[in-house]
């Protein structure tokens, strides 16, 4: 069932938190528990200015909430005491300059009363962006910011606006790819960068007047060993995710800090990702790298945004990105180039 309102904050120009988490039902809801818990927070999230979308399957539910950080907050500390579910696993949370649900303030769809509850929602025609939604779909899922571009560009030059492209696709989509989670059809991770990419595709529309800076909108990052550092598995496998993400990707394997600051220098890159071991915890190595950091950042003061570290020291939470001067610590692989996107997003919106 949707549920819409009139009178929703748009948040357009404004910064505002967003969150997604993933939880499993204590007992299965009936379709008057559901409409009862959405009017509840239909109330809470409108006088708060929270806007989102709830998705429920066979005892799951996976919900995104958007707004200002302090009244998502309220809404958090409200879903940790709710003993309606359990298993609570947030997925991202981060800033955002864009709602993908701007005009909701609660989106609810369950799957087991979906047909028939989608088809009393509404009575008009599907928008003419709506068969656009399956392909951008499937390449969203592939987190190619590339191809996201190039099609919301091609777009754009139809002479469709801004608040249609994303009301009318880039809200559809991220409602599409909830439903393939709730199906299995796509993985958390896939899910969580998909929406990542929707969200800078969202802020990119909005920004760029000009289609053709659409169409160039791309991130660049140098993928380094720390200087020195023998093992490159990490990085190398990091280089296929990004390349995937269709970022632009140079790699580095410099002996020492003077060989890093130069491969830095000599390219404009957003970012630089600088990787310890990922199978040694070279806790001596924190100094270095931090020099590392450092030196890197004064190579390329006026282009370099972001630089994120990674390694088994940062794996194991034994070590920070704040301990060596760094902007991110990545733990794992799996979604550093959609957080290191939203990263640069940040850092430019802040120069």
């Amino acid at each position: 069932m949707h549920v819409h309102t009139e009178s929703v904050v748009a948040g357009v120009g404004a910064w505002v938190g967003c969150l997604t988490y993933q939880s499993r039902a204590v007992s299965r809801p009936s379709e008057t528990d559901l409409k009862q818990m959405v009017a509840r927070a239909q109330q809470r999230n409108r006088s708060l200015g929270v806007t989102g979308m709830l998705l429920y399957d066979n005892g799951r539910f996976l919900q995104t909430l958007e707004g200002p950080p302090e009244s998502l907050e309220v809404v958090w500390a409200s879903i940790l005491r709710d003993e309606r579910h359990s298993d609570i696993e947030i997925l991202t949370d981060h800033m955002v300059s864009s709602r993908l649900f701007s005009n909701w303030d609660l989106l609810l769809y369950s799957r087991e009363q979906g047909l028939q509850s989608a088809s009393c929602a509404s009575d008009l025609a599907p928008h003419a962006l709506a068969h656009y939604v399956p392909g951008l779909v499937e390449i969203a899922l592939e987190a190619d910011d590339t191809r996201i571009n190039a099609l919301l560009a091609s777009i754009a030059e139809q002479g469709w606006s801004a608040d249609d492209i994303v009301a009318h696709l880039i809200e559809p989509v991220a409602r599409t790819m909830g439903d393939a989670w709730l199906a299995d059809r796509c993985s958390e991770i896939d899910l969580t960068i998909g929406l990542s990419m929707l969200q800078l595709a969202g802020h990119a529309v909005r920004t760029h007047a000009c289609t053709s800076t659409l169409r160039r909108s791309r991130y660049s990052i140098l993928l380094a060993t720390a200087p020195g550092e023998p093992h490159m598995l990490g990085t190398t496998m990091l280089a296929d995710q990004f390349t995937d993400a269709g970022w632009r990707v140079e790699m580095a394997f410099p002996q020492t800090k003077e060989a890093l600051a130069n491969q830095v220098a000599a390219q404009d890159h957003d970012a630089v990702d600088i990787g310890l071991s990922d199978a040694l915890p070279r806790q001596r190595a924190l100094t270095r790298l931090r020099e590392a950091v450092e030196i890197s950042r004064k190579a390329a003061p006026g282009h370099l945004v972001v630089v994120s570290v990674g390694g088994r020291l940062f794996a194991e939470a034994t070590a920070t990105a704040a301990s060596v001067g760094a902007d991110h610590a990545r733990r794992s692989l799996d979604g550093t180039s959609a957080r290191l996107a939203q990263l640069i997003r940040q850092g430019r919106t802040i120069q």
